[in-house]
């Protein structure tokens, strides 16, 4: 699910307590989805003060029974480009792309810090799970 689709709407915690979601285009390594963000954007701040996080993935609706998505509950970091971990997120990052959108040159790297989601919960649904036999929603939990 994660790697056949490339955007997620992510929901933060603003300061007075209410809800803030904000859609993004993600790229995935496991089962960690990350996106870059400026350090000042409201989502980034939020998660700098409540690192809980809930993002939402879904598959296009072809029908009520094709219904196909994954909500993930956990916590986000943000890392900085110089950080050690940073190269091994942006080779799975196809930032030449965006770049190539935005007219930005394709031989510079971004300079963007990323922020990376690690979900400690996974809710699934796919409704053609029961043509099978199998529950049409799942919770998955790290091992």
């Amino acid at each position: 699910m994660f790697s056949t689709q490339n955007m997620a709407v992510i929901a933060t915690v603003n300061p007075d307590g209410s809800p803030a979601a904000t859609p993004v285009r993600y790229y995935s390594l496991g089962l960690e989805i990350f996106y870059t963000s400026w350090n000042a954007s409201p989502k980034s701040r939020n998660l700098r003060r409540d690192a809980r996080v809930s993002a939402a993935i879904f598959a296009p609706l072809v029908g009520q029974a094709s219904s196909r998505g994954a909500q993930l509950f956990g916590t986000a970091r943000a890392i900085e480009r110089d950080h050690p971990e940073a190269d091994g997120y942006w080779e799975a990052f196809r930032w030449q792309s965006d770049h190539a959108e935005r007219g930005r040159p394709v031989d510079q790297a971004p300079e963007d810090p990323l922020t990376i989601i690690t979900a400690h919960r996974i809710l699934y649904t796919e409704h053609w799970l029961r043509r099978n036999g199998f529950k049409p929603r799942q919770t998955w939990r790290p091992a």
